[in-house]
């Protein structure tokens, strides 16, 4: 079980494969292959983890891992929470116990991601449903800017919002009514970083 700060900024990119090259290049040892991730969001009938900004949440990827967020805040310009995070065996048997205990699943989510060392930071490279992003994780602000100022992405079009908050966000621009957030459900559907309400951070001259 890991209990910590989780300190951390995403940046919405066009080309996720340069910023992917440009680590590889720099030597950032790789810690995870590409692989897809399938996230059950949890709460209690009533909404109340939600709207006291907590998350509860069951994720398979290469583990299965149960996480626990309290309320994040602004720090420097980059999100600060606390974390709880421990390893489960079973997925299914851990959704039933959730359900068991009264929380019931509001949104399935998915994205691939793979994962690089960096300095002192860890980077994400996501491919959302709707769009890439670089999730920069790190022990303090300084750290996570200077790991985005080496990787060329502009610190004014940092992105403190959750996946699922951008995706509250997009559903209410473009009418969506599907509840989850799958690669099936976004088939044929085009979207952009203005559908958003964001900016892309590697062309900086670009806003789409």
């Amino acid at each position: 079980m890991s209990t910590h700060e989780e300190i951390e900024v995403k940046f919405f990119v066009h080309d996720l494969a340069a910023v992917k090259t440009h680590l590889q290049a720099q030597g950032a040892p790789l810690l995870q292959e590409r692989t897809l991730e399938v996230n059950l969001r949890f709460d209690l009938p009533d909404g109340s983890l939600c709207r006291a900004h907590r998350v509860l949440r069951l994720r398979r990827d290469t583990r299965i891992r149960l996480t626990y967020k309290g309320p994040g805040e602004l720090r420097c310009g980059v999100c600060a929470r606390q974390e709880i995070e421990f390893a489960v065996e079973d997925f299914a048997q851990a959704r039933a116990l959730l359900e068991s205990l009264g929380y019931q699943v509001v949104i399935l989510y998915e994205k691939y991601r793979c994962e690089y060392r960096f300095g002192e930071t860890q980077i994400a490279l996501d491919e959302m449903p709707f769009g890439s992003f670089v999730e920069i994780e790190g022990p303090h602000p300084a750290a996570i800017r200077a790991a985005a100022r080496n990787l060329k992405l502009e610190w004014t079009h940092r992105i403190s919002a959750s996946y699922l908050d951008l995706y509250d966000r997009l559903k209410a621009r473009r009418g969506l009514a599907f509840r989850d957030l799958t690669f099936e459900n976004f088939a044929g559907l085009d979207t952009g970083p203005a559908d958003l309400g964001i900016r892309a951070a590697d062309f900086s001259s670009s806003s789409a």
